[in-house]
């Protein structure tokens, strides 16, 4: 079997990355062993035009945003699905003074993105809160978990998805080609999430893997047109009155599996937080592709040209999978730069070790 590229992994960076790729005209395989607890299946999904405690621009939101709203419509349409990307403001319950002071003057900042909300009165039947609301706009809740099988089943329909768990023994890189058991391509495109720590050709890269928790809760009542921060975030799902909660960053942990110490936290804290009666229908955990410097490796390898790279995208993969997606896309087909903070090229020193 011979094609243009293969792509390794079916999370959202290698969704758009083979989308991409097929509108230009390529041929790809995509190889991914279904895993339903990656980091792509578990995410909230969110995308947040701002970040932080210090409540400041994410990086090249002026540039990603722009560019999400127009290729999540496109890769539903393909994938048969409507309203991927769905505008839902974040409203941000602000819980201390010191806070309120930061949110209010990147208001005056900001005034684009953010603002106070003017539905407070309105919010406290349902939440108890001590001080002012925020609220964020230009923030999107995508359908993720939804375009993701809706994608795989294109590609099974297409005979361009080969389901089984990657062996790298099998795997030769020549100057200008990729064998792969009986399969020939130009290249092999990386886009593995937390596997990619186990890659041969990528694993000196700075990865910080951090385990992240949530729960799925029914709250019926809850509005669903929002996305509601406090020390937690509510984000609504697909399905009526249903709500992923969460989450954390766990640095250091023994396994990738939901844990007793989160869900008692979360549930204790909804209670404090919550107005309404609420019940956990799963509890879901999983291992971002996280890494040193928050910036995301795309690229092709300094040495090994026949392969290459997009991960690290951390919490931030539906913002920024799909543009730098693209930039790959464009740079392996074109020749096309990549934004410099995001090249893999970066790393030359330690990759060509």
């Amino acid at each position: 079997m011979q094609v243009d590229y293969i792509v390794l992994g079916q999370g959202i960076s290698g969704t758009f990355l083979s989308y991409f790729l097929m509108q230009q005209g390529a041929s790809v395989l995509v190889i991914d062993a279904m895993k339903a607890n990656s980091a792509s299946r578990v995410a909230s999904a969110v995308i947040n035009p701002v970040t932080g405690r210090r409540v400041v621009k994410t990086w090249m939101i002026d540039d990603i945003l722009p560019f999400a709203e127009k290729v999540y419509n496109e890769i539903g349409e393909y994938a048969g699905m409507k309203d991927v990307m769905q505008s839902c403001p974040v409203l941000d319950f602000v819980p201390t003074q010191q806070m309120l002071d930061a949110f209010t003057k990147r208001v005056d900042e900001n005034a684009d993105y953010i603002s106070f909300s003017a539905d407070e009165n309105g919010m406290r039947e349902y939440f108890n809160f001590p001080l002012k609301i925020g609220e964020i706009r230009s923030s999107y809740n995508i359908a993720l978990w939804e375009l993701l099988a809706a994608y795989r089943q294109r590609l099974q329909e297409n005979s361009m998805l080969l389901e089984e768990h990657f062996n790298w023994d099998n795997c030769i890189l020549a100057d200008s080609k990729v064998f792969y058991k009986d399969i020939v391509a130009k290249k092999i495109l990386c886009c593995e999430g937390v596997e990619g720590g186990a890659n041969p050709y990528f694993q000196q890269l700075p990865y910080a893997f951090n385990k992240g928790e949530a729960l799925i809760v029914s709250i019926p009542g809850l509005p669903q047109n929002n996305i509601y921060k406090m020390a937690m975030t509510i984000v609504p799902l697909q399905q009526k009155d249903l709500f992923w909660v969460g989450s954390n960053y766990q640095w250091t942990y023994e396994d990738e599996l939901p844990s007793r110490f989160f869900r008692t936290n979360t549930e204790n804290y909804l209670n404090h937080w919550l107005k309404l009666p609420f019940e956990v229908k799963d509890h879901i955990a999983s291992v971002r592709p996280a890494n040193v410097e928050r910036r995301p490796f795309a690229g092709l390898h300094p040495v090994y040209s026949s392969i290459g790279i997009l991960n690290g995208m951390g919490s931030k993969g539906c913002s920024l999978a799909p543009y730098f997606a693209y930039q790959l896309a464009h740079h392996v087909l074109y020749a096309k730069e990549i934004e410099l903070l995001a090249d893999v090229r970066r790393f030359e020193k330690v990759l060509s070790k």
